[in-house]
């Protein structure tokens, strides 16, 4: 039976707008942000008691810069698509401060309600990454990290992500006692390492479950501009 098509257009839009609102209920529930946004959330905290406008979504965009250069000089090439992974760092940083401000509407301090959040955003951001790689334009940096050099050396997407997390958790904890102290978490709690274990399997499982639902096929003829 033919499956129907997923255009990688919508992919990386979907992708991108699905991510952003997962990490921002992982952000409202206050257990502790996904490993990968948790270096950029932990910047945040830190710089925003000096400059009250540096948002969650100005962090993540400027660590994930940094990002692109190191993968510029790490992989030693560059392409144009490194460069419009900035673009859609900003797109991503617009949307999560977005997200951010409708969820601060919400006034459910419940913990079961927190729990439920926090699951639901753990979900969704797994689902957007799983997106994110089925689609040739260039996603958020620390994607695009884990497929380039994943690619480049032949290591397990799964696996290399999942190592990938790990590493970020643990730069988020040493930023977090640089910043504030080693006696206490800020940025990082008991989800952030139900995160950095599980993430990587439960984008694995999207991934499958994706490929099993849809084609993926692009709609446009930009793959090319995006390979250069």
């Amino acid at each position: 039976m033919k499956k129907p098509a997923f255009y990688t257009e919508l992919a990386y839009l979907f992708g991108t707008v699905i991510l952003a609102f997962g990490t921002a209920l992982m952000e409202w529930a206050d257990l502790g942000v996904s490993m990968v946004v948790a270096p950029a959330y932990v910047l945040h905290l830190k710089l925003s008691q000096y400059l009250p406008f540096f948002s969650f979504g100005m962090a993540e965009y400027t660590l994930q810069a940094l990002i692109i250069l190191f993968t510029i000089l790490f992989l030693r090439r560059a392409k144009l698509s490194y460069l419009f992974s900035i673009v859609t760092a900003v797109f991503y940083g617009l949307l999560l401060d977005g997200a951010i401000a409708l969820l601060a509407l919400v006034s459910l301090e419940h913990p079961a309600f927190r729990i439920l959040f926090f699951t639901v955003g753990m979900l969704l951001c797994s689902l957007g990454v799983s997106l994110l790689f089925h689609t040739y334009i260039s996603p958020e940096a620390y994607e695009l990290f884990v497929k380039e050099v994943s690619g480049h050396y032949g290591i397990s997407l799964h696996k290399f992500k999942t190592a990938y997390d790990c590493g970020s958790c643990l730069v988020a904890v040493i930023l977090s006692f640089c910043f504030f102290g080693w006696w206490q978490f800020e940025g990082i709690g008991i989800g952030t390492v139900i995160c950095a274990l599980l993430n990587g399997t439960i984008i694995h499982l999207c991934s499958k479950l994706l490929d099993h639902i849809w084609e993926f096929r692009d709609g446009l003829s930009w793959r090319g501009f995006f390979e250069r």
